[in-house]
């Protein structure tokens, strides 16, 4: 590869990745790779956006959350919604995929009205995706935290989003991206070995770093452009050249 080479990726299936990052990314002349839970698309959001809706919408004053195990919250400001949030999904994200999601619809009918429905790309913008010139890769159906399913379950999860995928672009991804994605936390190195296993050539995790030579081809590091200015966001990534956070193991 070139020197300071990069590559560009998007997590989830976002409709925004289509509608808004697509085309500057097309002004630009770049690519990018997007990872796809197929069993999000066309279905309106992921279960943190739920929360997010929810939270939005939450009238003032308390809010009884002891039935999954947090504190009475209550809701004055903005801030005390930021952290109801966080702690909501911190509670459910490592639920069984049934239980996190019944747990949702519990918080969103405290609510009234309906909560957004097209937060997530159709099957026909992924399809366009590539017609666009870009790269769409696995991250599994229903986007679980590999860790916490037993090995069929994540094997399922794993081959049947990439047999979703190639029936809907016409041919099979070859790269994949662990939901949530910390090494050693969110998936193992028995789920590197049945990525490898379906037929994927390389993974990505979100453990901070630069990939080099010696990095797992299927738990390459990333970084993630959260700054809010461009400095900040170089020197962060100075920083990641010289500080990566080791794989689980190398396989």
């Amino acid at each position: 590869m070139p020197a300071r080479a990069a590559c560009i990726t998007f997590d989830d299936g976002y409709r925004d990745n289509f509608e808004i990052a697509v085309p500057i990314l097309r002004r630009h002349g770049l690519v990018a790779t997007f990872f796809i839970a197929t069993g999000y698309l066309g279905t309106g959001r992921m279960f943190n956006d739920t929360v997010i809706e929810v939270v939005r919408r939450l009238p003032l004053g308390e809010i009884d959350l002891s039935w999954i195990g947090l504190a009475t919250h209550n809701i004055h400001d903005d801030a005390s919604r930021a952290r109801l949030f966080a702690e909501f999904v911190g509670a459910v994200k490592y639920l069984p995929v049934e239980r996190r999601l019944a747990a949702c619809d519990r918080l969103a009918s405290i609510v009234q009205g309906h909560l957004p429905a097209d937060l997530m790309m159709t099957p026909e913008q992924v399809r366009d995706l590539v017609k666009h010139g870009m790269s769409v890769g696995g991250h599994t159906v229903d986007h679980p935290i590999l860790a916490s399913l037993t090995d069929e379950q994540a094997r399922i999860q794993i081959t049947e989003n990439r047999n979703d995928l190639a029936a809907l672009i016409g041919t099979a991804p070859t790269l994949f991206a662990y939901p949530n994605g910390k090494p050693g936390t969110d998936y193992t190195i028995a789920h590197a070995r049945m990525v490898e296993e379906a037929g994927y050539r390389a993974a990505f995790s979100t453990g901070w770093g630069v990939a080099t030579r010696r990095s797992s081809k299927f738990q390459l590091p990333r970084i993630g452009p959260r700054d809010v200015n461009a400095t900040r966001f170089i020197a962060r990534v100075i920083y990641n050249v010289g500080s990566a956070r080791p794989a689980v193991e190398a396989i």
